[in-house]
């Protein structure tokens, strides 16, 4: 099954990229990177613990895009994302492949607001330098929206990102020298902040 969500990730990014060869007047391709302001979700020590919810913490994004159209536009995009939250001095790392695909529209000169799915791919979590193995599904959708600013080939963006439906990761902390399985949202919750540049 696994393998399965691999093959199917992998064929629709490189069909959104494919169209975007043949792009029309006014698209483009090009680099995009920036910050993420982020959280995930709840974090269980043990069953019956209270939920432990987590300080937002900056990570980062590199990645690439393509742009098919000018006043109404597709943009879909391939990224590399690293985000951690903090649940009381214990740092939750994820690192995943994001593909958003955005639908786009000129509001006001340079100004465009967008909004769209966005496929998750979890390539890595650790929490405080135990490797989690066990995470509920690996493969996932989210929401982008946000608005952008672009000046001839610079573009700027700010938006929201938010995963549709809670994702657990299950490991044992051996830290806790209780042998009992803890549980993390891998879920995303985050602010995105982007610099593109078009080629």
């Amino acid at each position: 099954m696994k393998n399965l969500k691999k093959v199917v990730f992998t064929a629709t990014v490189c069909a959104i990229f494919g169209l975007s060869v043949n792009a029309q007047k006014g698209s483009s391709f090009g680099f995009k990177g920036g910050l993420n302001y982020s959280a995930n979700g709840d974090y269980f020590e043990s069953i019956g613990d209270n939920a432990q919810n987590p300080d937002r913490n900056i990570g980062y994004h590199v990645g690439l895009f393509g742009k098919i159209g000018d006043q109404i536009y597709f943009r879909p995009e391939l990224v590399y994302t690293a985000t951690k939250s903090d649940y009381n001095n214990d740092g939750f790392n994820i690192k995943k492949i994001d593909a958003p695909l955005l639908v786009g529209l000129k509001v006001l000169g340079p100004v465009s607001v967008f909004g769209g799915p966005s496929l998750q791919y979890i390539l890595d979590t650790e929490f405080e330098g135990i490797n989690i193995d066990s995470v509920e599904n690996e493969f996932s959708v989210g929401l982008n929206f946000g608005i952008g600013l672009n000046l001839n080939k610079i573009g700027i963006d700010l938006r929201y990102e938010r995963g549709f439906s809670n994702n657990e990761a299950t490991f044992i902390n051996n830290n806790l020298g209780t042998g009992i399985a803890s549980r993390i949202d891998t879920r995303p919750d985050q602010l995105i902040l982007s610099l593109s540049i078009a080629l």
